[in-house]
């Protein structure tokens, strides 16, 4: 049994190395607004951008950075850092704007008496597009909103200006570029979290592509249409939408939005449709021809989705038995035909890489390889042949053969027409 003392080492230690872990600070892109009137007497915003930094701590702590503008993030019922665990900070991008509830106040359940809410968005995405992370960044003030839009008069910030803030809502989705093939399904990821209870929640999925949008789940708190959410999941933060049957025209942006007034976030996932081709020949894996005689070999790519598709024919010598070095490379087979894209019913596409065979006798052994390259494979598909190429049998063993033949056959018919004369001459 070990004891408690030891017990109680292991817990400090354990504790410290998971801390150790997490994210303190992350260098961050703020970009900061100020509108202006232009010549013509019309507004325009001016983004500026400027350094700033995501700092994790308590009240009061020093900045790690005194020349940056420093975002420091309290704790409350929701951490950012649970939604980028077991990633390095050098794998995150981090963006911070502000944010604008369009004239609308709205009292923050966690918010204390007396106090004013200005709000800031912050954005992390993993470099590898692993998945992508909003936040709300809560900065409570005692100044009493403006009474008119906030983007008309925000609040100053200066470099080195340290703003205490708390998360009061984060989304993330890990499938923000999802590559499916067709008849599949898929699940495409949403989540979020808000740091008060019985929040009056609106869940939305809308898919948009070339300009067409359509809504196809909508839940609040009174009302559902459409599906694809699993409501007791959605109960839990998790709003992740379900693909049953991918087809040509699931391809496009899945958006998930979540609304918390007065609060709006939304993060996209991407639908791309890579449909492989597959590849075929004409001809099986030996070929034999005669000398002299050509043939028609075809290689067939069917099925395939995006339209985009290389073929390549080449064409190798042969090896000596048990050596690979020395081997001379492929060569590019010349004067190949291409066929058009043809496009069949389930919108995918077909295409055809053709040329003339004329074998020659040093030709024989060599291999002919069909190599189709499309961005559905991480390696080219490649299909081949043996040609055995025959010389023609010699001319002259037939030709011999024929005139004996020939020959015969004419004493013989001398021979029976004497024959029969002899017997005419006969008395009865």
């Amino acid at each position: 049994m070990v004891p408690p003392c030891r017990i109680l080492i292991y817990g400090f230690i354990w504790t410290g190395v998971y801390c150790s872990q997490q994210i303190l600070w992350l260098p961050c892109h703020f970009t900061d607004e100020q509108v202006i009137m232009n010549n013509e007497g019309h507004r325009e915003t001016q983004r500026i951008p400027r350094n700033a930094v995501l700092q994790f701590g308590q009240t009061g702590e020093a900045p790690v950075d005194l020349r940056t503008i420093t975002f420091q993030v309290t704790g409350s019922k929701v951490d950012m850092r649970h939604y980028v665990e077991g990633v390095e900070a050098e794998q995150l991008e981090c963006e911070l704007r502000r944010y604008s509830t369009q004239g609308i106040y709205v009292h923050w359940p966690s918010q204390k008496a007396r106090e004013y809410n200005h709000w800031f968005s912050v954005s992390l995405k993993h470099n590898q597009g692993l998945f992508t992370v909003l936040g709300f960044l809560r900065h409570p003030s005692d100044q009493p909103p403006p009474g008119k839009q906030d983007y008309l008069s925000w609040v100053p910030i200066t470099d080195g200006q340290m703003l205490t803030t708390s998360v009061a809502m984060v989304m993330k989705t890990e499938t923000p570029l999802v590559k499916t093939s067709l008849r599949s399904e898929q699940k495409l990821h949403c989540q979020f979290s808000v740091d008060h209870r019985g929040a009056n929640t609106t869940v939305e999925w809308h898919w948009q592509r070339r300009g067409e949008r359509t809504r196809l789940f909508s839940h609040t708190g009174r009302s559902r249409q459409g599906s694809g959410v699993a409501l007791k999941a959605l109960a839990g933060g998790d709003a992740s939408y379900s693909l049953p049957f991918t087809k040509m025209s699931s391809e496009g942006t899945y958006v998930c939005s979540v609304q918390v007034n007065p609060l709006s976030a939304s993060v996209d996932v991407n639908l791309l449709i890579e449909e492989p081709p597959r590849v075929s020949l004409n001809v099986g894996p030996t070929v034999t021809l005669q000398e002299g005689s050509d043939h028609k070999v075809i290689c067939e790519a069917e099925n395939y989705y995006p339209l985009d598709v290389d073929i390549e024919w080449h064409e190798q010598d042969p090896s000596p038995l048990g050596h690979r070095v020395g081997v001379p490379l492929p060569k590019v087979v010349p004067n190949i035909l291409l066929s058009s894209h043809k496009q069949n019913q389930d919108m995918t596409f077909s295409m055809s890489a053709f040329f003339y065979l004329q074998p020659s006798p040093k030709a024989s052994g060599r291999q002919f390889i069909c190599s189709v390259s499309h961005k559905s494979l991480r390696m080219p598909i490649k299909k081949s042949f043996i040609l055995i190429v025959k010389e023609p049998s010699s001319w002259l063993f037939p030709l011999t053969l024929s005139i004996i033949l020939l020959t015969l056959l004419v004493l013989m018919l001398r021979h029976l027409h004497s024959a029969r004369g002899r017997s005419k001459k006969k008395p009865f």
